[in-house]
């Protein structure tokens, strides 16, 4: 028996990278492959995201909801997904994404638009460059979701994509919105080398500098990535009390670099395991996300740099605290803890023993995956068993995801493979523009 894992950075999508025709593609890249899917019902998508995060042992969940589908209003997509994460079992944090410029690359979408070609310019004009709403606006529906979500198991966050994507008026009032409710911000940071050429550019007197002059960094704050922070950003986010979620497989699949993990726990940052919804085997696989991170950071020959006790804070302490925005005293198994506990299949991951008293730890670290998972309890219910979810028909909900997307692309087949191709083509000029124009044109 262990206590559940966490993960502290996802996005709840529905269908994967390699079916999305995304798989090797770069960050800035690979962002427009997520817009070619035809909407799908919300609760369906998080309902099958979810399943497969609680039948891998991760009951506490951070959604930084990047991808509306819009069949519904915002409201009721909020609580579709809220009713997900209660039919399923699982604690979620619902972070709103909120942005509010430069929708297209990291420079004004006038450039970039001037920059493409004619024949998609006005159709990525139309579907991608559509006007933000207010900041005003933008914050109130963080309120109004976490009211309307009130009876749903979810922690609402304010979710800035990013500081690229966001205005120094948005950041600001995200700020004080949070000082003000009390709750937390969850926003990406420094994921690739192009935002940190571009952060270079925009704030000579550093990024992370400058969040701190905004107010953003307080203990409510979790950053995803943070890839390519330095040393003495580092040091300041440790100062500040932010957690920062490491996405190891995701980097690593996106080509974005590996997150300076040593460096991190050398200076003291509270550091989360997150998914990002592109684990290395697309299976949501936390116990592989765990064994990647050990693997690449764990030292080398006689001078380990991570012991036990760090990689499970990493996978099971500080994420909840991202997701929940409060430390609740999870990830341990002791006298009034949150009842969220795994049951692994010992006979099946030790089917080679030869020792009775062998320390499980080793065998966890080699060999553990979501196949010797045989329960989950999650706040004192049982949701898995044989390795089987118990609160949704887990294999129902996947086959009808899949049949109403087939079914919406062969009703539209021609329109969405139009779109289909002027997004493959976007994503293949985006790269000339970031090859020949950099990340800084005005």
């Amino acid at each position: 028996m262990l206590p559940a894992l966490a993960n502290a950075h996802d996005h709840a999508r529905g269908f994967r990278n390699a079916s999305l025709g995304a798989f090797g593609e770069p960050l800035e890249s690979w962002l427009p492959f997520l817009g070619w899917m035809p909407p799908m019902p919300p609760y369906l998508c998080a309902a099958t995201s979810l399943a497969r995060s609680a039948r891998h042992g991760v009951v506490n969940v951070l959604v930084h909801y990047t991808r509306v589908q819009g069949g519904l209003p915002y409201l009721e997509e909020a609580r579709e997904v809220g009713r997900a994460a209660r039919d399923v079992g699982v604690h979620i944090g619902f972070a709103l994404a909120l942005r509010d410029r430069q929708s297209l690359a990291y420079a004004p979408d006038h450039t970039v638009l001037a920059r493409l070609s004619p024949a998609i310019r006005d159709a990525i004009r139309r579907q991608l460059a559509s006007p933000a709403l207010p900041v005003a606006e933008q914050l109130a529906l963080v309120e109004e979701v976490a009211a309307a979500c009130a009876d749903y198991p979810m922690t609402v966050q304010y979710g800035p994509t990013g500081v690229q994507w966001c205005s120094n008026a948005l950041l600001e009032g995200v700020a004080q919105a949070s000082s003000d409710q009390q709750r937390p911000v969850h926003m990406h940071l420094l994921e690739t080398r192009r935002q940190r050429q571009w952060a270079d550019h925009a704030f000579p007197g550093g990024i992370v500098h400058h969040l701190d002059q905004l107010g953003l960094l307080t203990p409510r704050l979790t950053l995803a990535h943070c890839t390519w922070c330095r040393p003495e950003e580092l040091a300041l986010l440790v100062e500040r009390g932010v957690t920062i979620a490491v996405n190891t497989s995701s980097n690593l699949l996106l080509g974005s670099g590996i997150a300076p993990f040593e460096e991190m726990q050398r200076q003291g940052c509270r550091v989360a395991m997150g998914l990002d919804g592109l684990a290395l085997d697309e299976d949501d696989d936390a116990w592989r996300e765990l064994r990647l991170t050990w693997a690449l950071h764990r030292g080398s020959e006689f001078r380990p740099a991570l012991d036990a006790a760090t990689l499970w804070r990493f996978a099971a302490v500080d994420g909840r605290r991202a997701v929940t925005g409060e430390q609740d005293g999870g990830g341990v198994i002791d006298d009034g803890a949150p009842a969220d506990l795994i049951m692994l299949d010992w006979d099946a991951l030790n089917d080679d023993g030869l020792w009775p008293d062998h320390d499980p730890w080793p065998l966890i670290l080699a060999r553990a995956s979501g196949r010797h998972i045989d329960k989950v309890v999650a706040s004192g219910r049982l949701i898995v068993d044989q390795g089987q979810v118990l609160t949704v028909d887990e294999t129902a909900l996947t086959d009808e995801l899949h049949r109403r997307a087939r079914h919406a692309i062969d009703r539209d087949s021609a329109g969405i493979q139009a779109w289909r191709r002027t997004l493959t083509t976007f994503s293949r000029e985006l790269e000339a523009f970031y090859h020949h124009q950099g990340h800084c044109c005005g």
